[in-house]
């Protein structure tokens, strides 16, 4: 019998449909659904218009964690509308202040052995408990509500090695960091990346969720933990001890790709502006004026992380031109800190406390100043996140932002570790388990009425894709680009997530300042338009609405080198045709104003065909490939997976 790792284990214990061997598409069982705020409007819409009764998985929690900011009716509205369509459609609801999704789900509900889907990128975190988890587009997790399996083609497995003890003044982000500096952001597409060793045994079941979270920076599909005893340890303290199931790898298991860290090797790690991979040593940059520093997020939420600085901030006070910001993981968190007396210190150190919630993660309130430094606990640096078109966003550990946080300089913990001693961290036997802003679903909602406020509108419908088209290019793009640039996140553009006419005005706009202008010209005269791109096209968060409001505004196809993961199955779902070049070098060959002629296209996408696109400009002809499974082709034929799903019944 083959030995299975972590990994293969999981997969085998909710495969429905298909083979496990690599890149073959198969189906798997779902257990869990994790939606938030941000991206759970449109899914709610989306389960108004396939006219679910209850959804049909385990667990099903809708959480608020996102769009907390309430400058005017537009998010208090989206609240409300969660609600009651939590209610009717039988979700646990978790209510504005509550906490990042993520993390309540691990305090709550994270159970080793089952898989879950989330709306949002980060639901990989999920992996620190030996939990299947990953993040999709919103039409994938309406489909899984409605009791379908979900589909990814069977990824290969990385296997690492944790050896060795992490130096005093380094944590669990130092190790996510090593990664991306070795791997980039798009060193993990095709793996699910699965930590092991002995080196395990000092990371807390937060500490893995700290590397887990971050997994979705690589491009990973997710990131993989045993559940051993530390994972048992855990739950015991959320009072869920009987949730525990040990899973482990079989002794003999093998991987895909193996890499080796030795934890007493590495040194603090800061990834620099623009990129979560841009990393090096705090040494290299050590000396740099900072004017922020923010604490808290999805990627370091664990309480260890927010006593640390307390500890380090302990009894001194932060310089007048440093903002200290403390972004609580979750309400729990508060009460654990309070016990603990770390609320206290920070308090007394200067720092600002914020809404506990995702908040500056995406750029929802926490801007920093104009042209200067701002070091973050957070996942993402991607220019301008934040909310300041200028930012200049460094991604550290909470022992690095702490020490640079009394010095109002990036600050190597290491040195200063010359002349303190190193905060040592015991781990609570019990937390403050705490359900008071959890809402029970619903036996039935039949009878709920859905709230919806001027700002929520229905989904438009999206006609099948043509046989025959022409479109112009109107915005030609490099390596990497993020859903942040292609729709961007923050205070100003989040909160209409549920009007797609109105989010569609800002599809681009890092890119192309008046795409919304030249997409809505080439819709009138032509249709539509297009746009290409270079590697790894649409990293980085889940939202489907980085597909659909371009879609609105007459996207007929994107021609790319390669796709993040998600992002291409949200074109898919979205009736987006997700070319690739057969020849990468031809993106040279591609100038914005281009128009090319695309002729016989429902014939070669049922068939698997290269189809040739001929650039007007040049009279030369582009081979491109479309790479789907034959369920895909039948989305991408009817127009998306809504069109999709309702010619099936």
């Amino acid at each position: 019998m083959k030995k299975l790792n972590v990994t293969q284990k999981l997969i085998k214990n909710h495969l429905v449909e298909g083979s496990m061997e690599p890149d073959c598409e198969i189906a798997l069982k779902v257990d869990h659904l994790l939606q938030q705020d941000a991206t759970g409007t449109l899914i709610m819409l989306e389960l108004e218009k396939l006219g679910l009764d209850h959804v049909q998985v385990e667990v099903a929690v809708q959480y608020v964690d996102h769009n907390l900011l309430q400058a005017d009716f537009k998010n208090a509205d989206d609240h409300a509308f969660l609600q009651s369509a939590a209610q009717k459609y039988g979700y646990w609801y978790s209510r504005p202040g509550n906490g990042i999704s993520h993390v309540v789900h691990m305090e709550r509900f994270g159970k080793p052995g089952k898989l879950m889907i989330g709306s949002d990128s980060h639901t990989c975190s999920a992996g620190s408990l030996g939990m299947l988890s990953m993040g999709s587009g919103g039409l994938d997790i309406t489909t899984a509500a409605a009791g379908q399996p979900y589909y990814i083609n069977m990824p290969k497995v990385m296997g690492v090695e944790l050896t060795g003890r992490l130096p005093d003044w380094l944590s669990a982000k130092d190790i996510i960091l090593e990664m991306l500096r070795r791997y980039d952001v798009k060193g993990g597409v095709g793996y699910i990346v699965e930590y092991f060793g002995e080196g395990l045994k000092q990371l807390s079941a937060w500490d893995r969720h700290v590397i887990a979270n971050m997994g979705a920076e690589l491009g990973a599909t997710t990131t993989v933990f045993p559940s051993d005893e530390v994972t048992r340890a855990f739950l015991k303290q959320e009072g869920r001890e009987d949730d525990w199931t040990e899973i482990k790898a079989d002794e003999g298991a093998s991987y895909d790709h193996y890499e080796h860290i030795r934890l007493d090797e590495l040194v603090p790690l800061i990834a620099k502006p623009g990129s979560p991979d841009k990393v090096v040593p705090v040494s290299e940059v050590a000396g740099k004026p900072i004017s922020q520093v923010v604490i808290g997020s999805s990627a370091n939420p664990g309480l260890r992380d927010f006593w640390m600085v307390s500890e380090i901030v302990k009894g001194q006070v932060v310089p007048a031109d440093v903002s200290l910001d403390v972004n609580p993981s979750s309400r729990q968190k508060i009460e654990d800190l309070g016990k603990l007396g770390a609320l206290n210190e920070l308090i007394k150190a200067g720092a600002r406390y914020h809404q506990t919630g995702c908040m500056g993660c995406i750029g929802m309130g926490q801007a920093p100043a104009s042209n200067t430094i701002s070091l973050r606990t957070m996942p993402r640096n991607f220019p301008g996140r934040s909310g300041t078109a200028d930012d200049q966003v460094y991604l550290c550990s909470p022992e690095t932002a702490a020490v640079s946080a009394l010095h109002g300089v990036i600050t190597d913990p290491l040195d200063y570790g010359k002349k303190a001693a190193y905060p040592k961290y015991i781990e609570p036997e019990q937390a403050s388990v705490n359900k008071m802003m959890l809402i029970e679903p619903n036996e039935s909602g039949r009878d709920v009425e859905l709230k919806k406020g001027p700002n929520i509108t229905s989904l438009p419908d999206f006609t099948p894709i043509e046989n025959t088209f022409e479109a112009p290019i109107i915005l030609k793009m490099g390596d990497n680009i993020s859903t942040d640039e292609i729709l961007k996140a923050g205070a100003e553009v989040l909160p209409l997530r549920s009007n797609i006419e109105a989010i569609s005005q800002f599809a681009y706009e890092a890119l192309h300042p008046s795409f919304h202008q030249a997409a809505l010209k080439a819709r009138d005269a032509l249709g539509g338009h297009l746009v290409v791109a270079g590697e790894n096209y649409a990293q980085g968060s889940s939202r489907e609405h980085a597909a659909i409001a371009p879609r609105y505004l007459g996207q007929k196809a994107v021609i790319a080198k390669s796709y993040a993961r998600i992002a291409f199955q949200n074109l898919v779902n979205f009736g987006i045709i997700p070319f690739v070049f057969e020849n990468p070098e031809n993106l040279n060959h591609l100038e914005t104003n281009n128009i090319l002629v695309f002729n016989d296209v429902i014939s070669s996408i049922e068939q698997g065909k290269t189809i040739t696109a001929y650039n007007k400009a040049t009279q030369q002809g582009i081979k491109l490939v479309c790479p789907l499974s034959k369920r895909q082709r039948k989305i991408l034929l009817a127009g998306g997976l809504i069109n999709y799903l309702k010619n099936s019944k």
